[in-house]
């Protein structure tokens, strides 16, 4: 564990999902719903809707600024999606929030049969993806995106930071049609700000160069990927980071162009279960193309149901904090 982690408090339950921001780290507080409220001056068809956590996904601004634009659903996400997909066949652009599990397991069926099929023009914005609660199972959307990769016509996005976040809203409300972005909310770190970067919906950004390891990475272990990028550094390992914000769909040509220069560990980290999420498009599309790299890794959680405890504890556990990344990737180089 890293001196900053250890001097934190023990944590408690309530801080279990408080945020994964370390102590020192650079926040924004609720950039999800600073920016609806600003993209909602511009767009009068926008409209806030969810199932009993506007506080908890940070649409509790949106209720605020636009009380007579906000709907709550109370908790019945299978109503909240039905009732998403009839608003945008009105002509308005829900948002749509609540906790990943409860936005894929829960609703999954009206998700794909009233909101995919007929293409409609809902943005569902779900927070807790992957390992950031220590809640178990029951609050742990660890197969979110195996489950939205699956349905036709569905773009999806897993964002980094708040500036990720910032800067995908209004993109995905101007795109037309279905969208899940997993959602980081409360005090999100603030890291790509560093990178001159900007989101593009749709298009995959290379960080960082490097010639020994390839590290493809998605929401928050984009973060954690530039950490080890540099720790690796400090071992003499050079460690290029490519973030790839849309997991559908993929940025075909960057990942093709980046995996092609030859002699580099490619590796995909992300905080998803190892089926069916980042790894598994990444290494579908070079096998289909016929660029399957000599190495080839993946970073991400188990197959399996995760345990309950502080998220720190958690990540070390099973592979995906700083640490344990650099332990693994080193392990791969030998």
């Amino acid at each position: 564990m890293t001196a900053t982690t250890e001097k934190k408090p023990r944590l408690t339950t309530s801080a279990m999902i408080a945020s994964i921001a370390t102590e020192g780290q650079r926040v924004k507080a609720a950039p999800f719903g600073k920016a609806l409220v600003e993209l909602g001056r511009e767009r009068p068809e926008i409209v806030g809707m969810t199932a009993d956590l506007a506080k908890y996904t940070d649409l509790h601004l949106f209720a605020q600024a636009y009380p007579e634009r906000f709907f709550q659903m109370g908790m019945a996400e299978q109503l909240l999606m039905a009732a998403a997909g009839g608003m945008a066949k009105e002509g308005f652009v829900p948002f749509a929030t609540t906790y990943a599990v409860f936005g894929t397991r829960r609703a999954y069926d009206f998700v794909h049969q009233v909101i995919a099929e007929e293409n409609l023009n809902v943005k569902m914005c779900c927070a807790l993806p992957g390992l950031t609660t220590g809640y178990g199972p029951s609050h742990q959307a660890t197969e979110d995106l195996a489950m939205m990769r699956g349905i036709p016509g569905m773009t999806i996005v897993d964002p980094c930071d708040a500036l990720d976040i910032e800067q995908a809203v209004p993109q995905i409300a101007a795109h037309q049609g279905p969208v899940y972005m997993r959602l980081l909310r409360g005090n999100v770190p603030l890291v790509l700000d560093e990178y001159d970067y900007k989101f593009e919906l749709g298009k995959a950004k290379l960080l960082r160069g490097g010639k020994d390891v390839l590290i493809i990475a998605s929401g928050f272990m984009t973060m954690r990927s530039l950490e080890v990028a540099d720790a690796l550094r400090r071992d003499s390992v050079d460690a290029a980071v490519l973030h790839v914000p849309t997991i559908k769909p993929l940025d075909e040509p960057t990942l093709l162009r980046e995996v092609k220069r030859e002699g580099r560990l490619v590796v995909v980290a992300e905080n998803h279960s190892v089926i069916g999420g980042l790894g598994e498009a990444v290494a579908g599309l070079l096998l289909r193309s016929g660029n399957a790299p000599a190495q080839f890794r993946q970073i991400a959680l188990p197959d399996a149901f995760l345990d309950a405890g502080a998220l720190p504890t958690l990540h070390e556990r099973y592979g995906i904090s700083a640490e344990a990344m650099v332990s693994q990737i080193k392990g791969w180089l030998g």
